[in-house]
This record gives C-alpha cells, structure tokens and sequence, in this order.
C-alpha cells in the first residue's frame, strides 16, 4: 500500500450479499449516492480506494468476502471552516468543554477531510479553544476513533490545554470504556500490558510488538457474559491509538463490529462498532476540583445488546 495513505482518514465499506460480482465502482455508487461514478472511477484508478489492502481497476468485481477502503483524497483548499454540525455538550465553563460524541464523526480534520469534523462542529459551537495543536485541532487534547463514541474533554484555552495534557500523560485522567468482544471471557478481570506500534503488514493497523513499540495498558472487568460474546469495562492506563481494540483482539476477543481487528466479529443487521467511552474522570485545571463524567450507552449498542442470547 501507498505510504502516502497513512495520513488519510478513510471510509470502510463491505460488500452486501446483494452486491455480489457488482463492478467496484457501481458498488460503491449504490452505497454512497453522493459520490459520481466517475469521482469514483478517478479515485480508483488514482490509487485512493483499495480493496484488501491491493489497488484494483474499477471494473473489479466484488464479492462479499471484499473490504473496501475509500481514503479521502487532499484536497486544494485546506482551511478549517465552522459547521453547524449538531453536538453535544454535556458541560461547559470558561476553561474546558465535555463532549458526547457520537459515531461515525471524525474528531478533527486531517489531510482530505477538512469538513464535518468535530473541529468543524466545535469552531461553530464554542469559538473559544486552544491553539496548542494547531489550526487542525483546536481544543483537541485527546481523540476518539471514529467509529467510537463517548466522552472527551476539549480545552477552550492554552492554560487548561497544558494541565489537561499533563494528566493525560501522567496517567492521572481516568478514562473507562465499555465494548462488547466475541466469545466467553476467560477470566472475569485482568490486565493486558504489552508494547504497542504500527503494523508492519497493514499500515492503517497498530499490532502488539515485542520491541521497538510503546507500552500499553488496559485494564478490564467482564460486566456480563453472553452465550458466545461478554460485556467487558476497559480502563486505560496509558493511550495508544486503538488500545483497546489492539488488546481485545490481541487476547482473541476482538471487539464487535470492529471494520480492522478482528474476523467473523460481525453481529447481524449492525454495523457500528461497539465501543463506548462511557466514563471520564479528571481534575478541573483551573479549580482544581476533581470532575467525574458519565455517558450512557447509545441507542444502537443498547438494541445490539437485544439480540444477543444469554449463557
């Protein structure tokens, strides 16, 4: 793969039964109707849209075993502009922003993706935040994925950025998650700590390593166990980029619906990844009071959670 990628967000797809020995590019049409064919077709030919990992021409027919990667291509003009992006705001004050975020948004803009961003959403909303992290990332002291929702703390000031970003790698922001993982849980509680680094097979990927990697610490605490998945509480220790989903899969219990780690983790009729920031605990950077969040599961992993049957 194009190393060039590596800095590109990117759109997953997965080809649909009915979609089956399509031409890539009518397939991609069908799913995403705001894109022309011949955009599509360009992007193809281009280099910007993969599949399994290997660029193909547009007339590829595709099968349902295919995974899709649409990079988002640089474009000319790289501004960040405000957006009236709904968002929302679980708490705010003259120093710091706690943000509920939902699925499927991009935290901030990267190259190719300038527009519906958090960031963009944020410069609308709120105006005020750190500069600490460049035009890209105002306020941005920490991330989530992508296709993971939940609470994260935005700095509307370079003091609370810096104490912010203190805790952060003290370890002293406590952030707890909850995703549903495939399979039965071997143990109800435990720590997995290992080193953590790029893939070297597959770039958009981070793999546990036994050198050359940074540590990683996840601690985790089965809440409910299922006939064939487990409700499980992540605390981080440290913030790797993909930490949790790196350590479920590397102890062969990748999370649910998870696009890169992870085989047969698929529930039927749902797409998004079951991972939810569903706590944040922190001290205030400007009062110095301890300040603890707490969000509930959405809707969507909330009607998952229905169809799965009990042990």
């Amino acid at each position: 793969m194009n190393p060039e990628l590596e800095e590109l967000d990117y759109d997953t797809l997965r080809v649909q039964p009915a979609q089956q020995n399509l031409r890539l590019d009518k397939c991609i049409t069908d799913r995403m109707p705001q894109l022309s064919r011949t955009y599509i077709q360009s992007l193809i030919k281009e280099g910007y849209i993969l599949v399994n990992q290997e660029k193909v021409k547009p007339a590829y027919l595709v099968s349902v075993q295919d995974v899709i990667l649409i990079f988002h291509k640089p474009a000319k003009n790289t501004s960040v502009l405000p957006e009236n992006l709904p968002i929302q705001v679980v708490y705010q004050d003259q120093d710091i922003a706690i943000i509920d975020k939902e699925v499927g948004m991009v935290v901030h803009p990267s190259a190719g993706h300038y527009e519906h961003t958090l960031v963009n959403a944020l410069l609308y909303h709120i105006k005020d935040l750190s500069t600490i992290n460049g035009i890209y990332r105002p306020g941005i002291v920490h991330r989530l994925d992508k296709d993971t929702s939940g609470l994260l703390v935005v700095a509307k000031n370079d003091f609370a950025h810096q104490k912010l970003a203190l805790q952060l790698k003290d370890h002293t922001m406590a952030r707890t998650y909850i995703c549903l993982v495939k399979g039965v849980m071997e143990t109800k509680a435990g720590t997995i700590q290992t080193m953590i680094a790029r893939d070297a097979k597959n770039r958009l990927k981070n793999a546990v390593v036994k050198e050359n990697g940074k540590q990683a610490i996840t601690h985790f605490e089965v809440i409910h166990q299922y006939a064939q998945y487990a409700l499980v509480k992540c605390h981080l220790e440290t913030g790797r980029t993909h930490q949790i989903r790196v350590h479920m899969d590397f102890i062969h219990h990748p999370i649910v619906n998870d696009p890169l780690y992870g085989v047969n983790n698929k529930i039927q009729y749902f797409t998004n990844q079951l991972l939810h920031a569903c706590e944040l605990t922190f001290i205030h950077p400007r009062t110095e009071q301890k300040m603890t969040f707490k969000s509930e599961l959405p809707t969507y992993f909330k009607e998952a959670l229905k169809t799965i049957k009990e042990g």
